[in-house]
């Protein structure tokens, strides 16, 4: 499947301001499933990036200004080739076919950061929701346990898109019933950690034929299976990710994930406004794109 990703970030501020330095992670990130055929990114105003990977084998994109400016536009367009796979194409390990198992030592250690909580204050609760799915003593097949958890936040929960920074924690999702796609997707990846599982946070693109008009970008989980890799799990639609899915950055935790951060000096009052617009297309029945180029636009 081939796919237009036109992704526009839009500030303005009442005032001139100068910018600090910002980082983007709006890239999509290749690899056996996912080719990048196109990678074109405007700024305004005048600047100067470069990229790097950082130790999740993210592509990080470092902004710096050279004058001020009342905006700040960051107008991306990527051209993707996915592979439309079976989500369910993989093999579990016998000894971690069914849970709980136990990660062989080696793969724990390169793991360890990934199984260990971040909101170690929710375990409690998370315990106790979790005690639905599983219990100590009993024994379920690994993928049906995932699959539950998956599936009753998007059965059970309520969808509820919001504007602020930051992500609720587990606890705050379960006492709200409610929360955005990052919000869930932090549930199921504290849920799974609580679990001993280890998973991590996915920001990225999600193509949907249904969906007209502009869209969001979309958060889920990756959990660590052995034989497997790194399977990942929606809960805002309670499925496996597919070639629909387009991942741009994983992380420890969901904050270190974010599209664009950075800063500027000026007072808070001079900030008017944040607009961001994001429209996914299949280009599968239309015409074929330009040859494969990276292309910078109107560098300082």
């Amino acid at each position: 499947m081939k796919l237009r990703i036109h992704h526009r970030t839009h500030y303005e501020y009442a005032d001139a301001v100068s910018f600090g330095r910002h980082q983007l992670m709006l890239r999509p990130r290749e690899g056996q499933t996912l080719h990048l055929e196109k990678c074109q990114i405007e700024v305004s105003p005048a600047f100067r990036l470069r990229w790097l990977r950082d130790p999740w084998e993210n592509n990080v994109g470092l902004l710096d200004f050279s004058e001020p400016a009342r905006e700040l536009i960051i107008d991306c367009e990527f051209i993707v080739q996915t592979s439309d796979v079976n989500p369910f194409n993989f093999l579990i390990e016998s000894e971690a076919a069914e849970y709980p198992f136990s990660y062989d030592y080696d793969l724990f250690q390169e793991l360890r950061p990934l199984i260990q909580p971040i909101y170690v204050r929710d375990e409690s609760r998370l315990r106790e929701w979790l005690s639905r799915f599983w219990r100590p003593g009993k024994r379920i097949d690994t993928l049906d346990l995932l699959q539950q958890i998956n599936q009753e936040i998007y059965r059970t929960f309520t969808y509820r898109r919001r504007e602020e920074r930051g992500v609720q924690s587990p606890a705050e999702t379960l006492e709200n019933n409610s929360g955005s796609c990052r919000d869930f997707a932090t549930l199921f990846i504290e849920a799974c950690r609580t679990l001993g599982f280890a998973a991590r946070f996915v920001s990225g693109y999600s193509y949907n034929p249904e969906v007209v008009g502009g869209m969001s970008m979309h958060a889920w989980g990756d959990v660590y299976l052995p034989g497997a890799g790194w399977i990942g799990f929606d809960p805002s639609l309670g499925v496996l990710a597919d070639g629909g899915f387009v991942p741009v950055a994983v992380a420890r935790h969901p904050e270190s994930a974010m599209p664009v951060s950075g800063t500027y000096i000026g007072p808070a009052r001079i900030f008017l406004k944040h607009d961001v617009s994001l429209m996914i297309e299949s280009l599968d029945k239309q015409a074929e794109p330009e040859p494969a180029r990276e292309t910078v636009g109107s560098p300082a």
